[in-house]
């Protein structure tokens, strides 16, 4: 992905802002991105020690590249001081809840670099994972993230798009997502391609059923997303396992490359039984790539 740090981003774990301990071990864990939240899980008569908190818990972690913030949105008041409390101390990246479409990482962005520069920070390595459709308007603009500045990710909510319609369930007697949250699902992982950035699928707020999670985890991963969102500790592993090719699939990969390179201008071959094309050789190298080889 074009704007992806050099870091894994399979699992995303959350942890309020307010929290030394909770924060303490989202760091500590073996989530891929600690995030710690400035938004939905701190009160705003704890926003302004949240924010210190959260600036002293990156300055301290071992590796602030894995640390990332998620800010309050831009179409509240608070998004400039939680940038002011945090930027100075160099967290890997920002996490932009509400957002409505491109413009609104480019806002962000013009927000951050003149903090970036004085505090010795390089222009625009401080990364950006937006959260596309929380809202009715997100929905119709997830398709116009490319180019923007800094955005490595994009995810999507339900919780805060279900609360805007009026919505008082989101997911069928079988557990699946009714049609307009799948709907959000695909819209994201489509304009997360489009734009060349990571899509994330969002949290599984039933967090003590890890075989769910995992089996769902496995489920989006098949459809294209590369990294999901976790609320619990105990979520981080089966994320982890989920987003991890198997031995298995390395050797089956590599098989299809080892077959195409033998044969480099075929368009189709066989491989075990079954006819692989093209695509199939882009989608292993994908893999092989994401895998380290």
């Amino acid at each position: 992905m074009s704007n992806a740090p050099h870091v894994k981003m399979r699992s995303w774990l959350f942890a309020p802002g307010d929290s030394e301990k909770k924060m303490g071990k989202a760091i500590a864990s073996e989530a891929d991105i600690a995030l710690l939240d400035l938004e939905d899980s701190v009160v705003p008569d704890r926003k302004a020690d949240a924010r210190k908190m959260v600036a002293h818990a990156i300055a301290s972690a071992p590796d602030r590249a894995r640390v990332w913030v998620r800010v309050n949105p831009l179409s509240g008041h608070w998004t400039e001081d939680d940038l002011d409390a945090v930027i100075s101390a160099g967290p890997g990246g920002l996490f932009l809840p509400k957002a409505e479409g491109g413009h609104d990482v480019t806002t962000l962005d013009a927000m951050v670099t003149p903090r970036e520069e004085a505090a010795g920070i390089a222009p625009g390595s401080t990364k950006v994972a937006a959260l596309v459709t929380e809202t009715a308007a997100a929905m119709f603009t997830t398709g116009t993230y490319d180019g923007a500045p800094r955005l490595a990710a994009m995810s999507w909510g339900a919780e805060d798009l279900s609360s805007e319609l009026g919505a008082s369930e989101q997911r069928g007697p079988d557990g699946e997502y009714s049609h307009v949250f799948e709907m959000a699902r695909s819209l994201c992982l489509l304009g997360a391609i489009k734009a060349g950035v990571m899509p994330l699928e969002t949290v599984q707020p039933e967090f003590r059923d890890l075989e769910a999670l995992e089996t769902r985890a496995r489920r989006v991963r098949a459809q294209g997303f590369r990294g999901m969102l976790a609320i619990h500790p105990a979520q981080v592993a089966p994320i982890n396992a989920a987003f991890t090719p198997d031995a298995e699939e390395i050797a089956h990969a590599r098989d299809i490359v080892q077959a195409f390179a033998e044969n480099p201008t075929a368009g189709a071959l066989q491989l075990d039984g079954a006819m692989i094309d093209r695509p199939h050789l882009a989608l292993a190298e994908r893999l092989l790539a994401e895998a380290g080889g």
